[in-house]
């Protein structure tokens, strides 16, 4: 999957599949989050949040599946 760069002190980088609704999240301390049925709005909205760390805790944690990818 691709992933986006992003500004963040915690978020690497955002990858996105709409047509999965797989939403990938890496940081910078190396490790892979994989999240499941994530909607597409739901991941526009995190990439236009100026805050990536914040819209993800508020609004994708605990919301959605998830399973680590990588350490």
């Amino acid at each position: 999957m691709l992933h986006e760069p992003v500004r963040s002190s915690n978020v690497r980088s955002v990858g996105y599949s709409q047509a999965e609704r797989v939403l990938e999240i890496a940081f910078h301390g190396g490790r892979l989050y994989r999240y499941d049925n994530v909607p597409a709005d739901v991941h526009a909205a995190l990439m236009a949040s100026s805050s990536k760390g914040g819209f993800l805790a508020r609004f994708i944690k605990g919301r959605y599946p998830y399973r680590a990818i990588s350490d």
